[in-house]
């Protein structure tokens, strides 16, 4: 069991708990700072015009809330806010943003009551997921919209994802012995308050990220192996030259891939020989194509951008994003913007374009695979089958293509578009949310071109019967693609074996770069 409130949440403890199912406890220190919170709010607001709880929301925040409207003006809060639309997003996301949403709760700055952090825990632990639809948050006040769903759910109305199914929440607190939160004092403004469904959204979309960017590392020794590519493209002494962390970090774990390769050729044994003093067109090719040759290049600036993002969405996970923060220790409550998405959405931005590019990073090297006259050993569309008659990986082609383009598409920056809106009381917003979701979808794109990679090189590997002089690294991975999809020759429908090589990769975490 994981205790989370004693310490700073890491990606591999929200890898634990969304991925593995762990279950997680409450620090008791962390119970004891939500309880100070919950105290001294309740003894200082009563003659006090502090926003949120005696006061409207938003541009109505110059109207007073009397006494006997207060509670009211929570679950108002709530349930009007969850109008959210589109599709649902999914159960992975949800249960993240469900864990940020704790963990912000547990440093004790919302004045939250305790039973509310309980019940969040026991929604976790018990894979209670509220039903969130895509559609709604701006990234200001935070995730007002989505989090007004998760909300709902915590108050007993809406529906949740169960076992399988969509259900009632209501049935399934009662089949899991659980009463609903009760409003209290704020609870229904800190709980739509805040960053932490984009938040959530984005520590998944870096999980993804970084486990594309290995398989994707794999994937380029891989072609660099079917054309006998020269090694001191990846070697020490020419990347030491440039200073970046990134390109050094990606040149060594290519030669530590390819270490036991018995395709990589050295340069010094071709051309450095002086036997070719009365050659007029060299017959071999002296370089390769970038898409081959600059791995580094390319792939470093992606895995420090995956790390940048990495540092400041955790600073956000492990903060207190709400408005008004409540300070036990200096007997104040402090009003500002802690629920502004600027943070996350700049980052999703920057995560997105860097997923992107990889994706045509994939693209170009599915289209040199493909190219019979680029690469000069392989049949078109790396065709086993009758040349003419079969198509081999032609179709496929169109969709890695297709996906990489929609990529590019998506790529225009989502943090620069801000739209004035409630009243203009939020004259710029951060659109956090969306930027978290459209990384989403640029990621899964990723996989989808990825796959079909995936299957060219096996289909490659076969044509020239290099298997055992791969490296062992990527005869693993060839072995366990075969086992998915194997060698073919006659044309056969490929979208449901496509799908299934995403499947594995989605679900095979690596970091060859740890």
């Amino acid at each position: 069991m994981l205790t989370i409130g004693e310490r700073a949440v890491t990606v591999d403890d929200f890898q634990q708990i969304i991925f593995g199912s762990e279950k997680i406890e409450i620090a008791s220190k962390a119970r004891e700072r939500v309880k100070k919170s919950y105290s001294f709010l309740e003894s200082f607001y009563k003659d006090k015009i502090i926003y949120g709880i005696n006061t409207g929301l938003g541009p109505m925040a110059q109207y007073r809330i009397e006494d006997a409207d207060r509670i009211k003006l929570q679950y108002n809060a709530i349930r009007s806010h969850a109008s959210g639309s589109g599709q649902p997003v999914d159960l992975i996301y949800v249960r993240a943003a469900m864990v940020v949403l704790l963990n912000n709760f547990l440093q004790g700055h919302s004045g939250i009551h305790p039973e509310v952090v309980e019940l969040i825990k026991e929604f976790i632990n018990r894979e209670i997921t509220p039903v969130v639809p895509e559609h709604g948050g701006v990234g200001a006040s935070g995730d007002l919209v989505q989090l007004a769903h998760i909300a709902l759910a915590l108050i007993g109305e809406g529906e949740v994802h169960f076992n399988g199914k969509v259900m009632p929440v209501g049935k399934i607190l009662s089949q899991n012995n659980l009463k609903p939160a009760s409003v209290h004092i704020r609870e229904g403004l800190s709980l739509i308050n805040g960053t932490c469904f984009m938040t959530g959204t984005g520590i998944v979309n870096l999980i993804h990220a970084r486990n594309l960017l290995s398989w994707s590392l794999m994937a380029s020794t891989m072609i660099n192996e079917i054309v006998n590519s020269f090694g001191d493209s990846f070697s020490r002494e020419l990347n030491q030259v440039k200073l970046h962390y990134g390109q050094n970090k990606i040149a060594e774990a290519v030669r530590k891939v390819l270490s036991d390769s018995k395709l990589i050729r050295k340069r010094e044994e071709h051309f450095y020989n002086n036997n070719h003093e009365n050659t007029h067109k060299i017959a071999d090719k002296v370089q390769e194509y970038y898409s081959l040759r600059c791995i580094p290049q390319i792939l470093g600036p992606i895995l420090e951008t995956i790390d940048h993002s990495e540092k400041i969405l955790l600073n956000e996970a492990n903060s207190s994003c709400d408005n008004p923060v409540i300070d036990y220790v200096s007997k104040n409550i402090y009003h500002g913007g802690n629920f502004h998405g600027d943070y996350v959405s700049f980052e999703m931005d920057k995560l997105k374009i860097s997923m992107a590019k990889l994706s045509l990073l994939i693209d170009r090297q599915i289209n040199y695979l493909m190219n019979d006259r680029l690469n000069n050993i392989l049949p078109p569309f790396v065709n086993l089958g009758k040349l003419g008659v079969n198509f081999g990986m032609q179709g496929a082609q169109f969709t890695a293509t297709s996906t990489a383009a929609e990529n590019q598409s998506l790529s225009f920056p989502n943090y620069i578009h801000t739209i004035p809106n409630n009243n203009d009381n939020q004259d710029i917003v951060s659109m956090g949310t969306n930027s978290a979701l459209l990384a989403k979808r640029v990621i899964e794109n990723t996989y989808q071109v990825l796959s079909i990679e995936m299957l060219s090189l096996v289909q490659a590997i076969d044509y020239l019967k290099i298997r055992s002089r791969l490296s062992s690294r990527n005869r693993k991975i060839y072995d366990h693609i075969r086992k998915i999809v194997p060698r073919f020759e006659e044309d056969t429908i490929k979208y449901l074996e496509l799908k299934e090589i995403k499947d594995y990769l989605c679900t095979q975490f690596i970091d060859i770069l740890d």
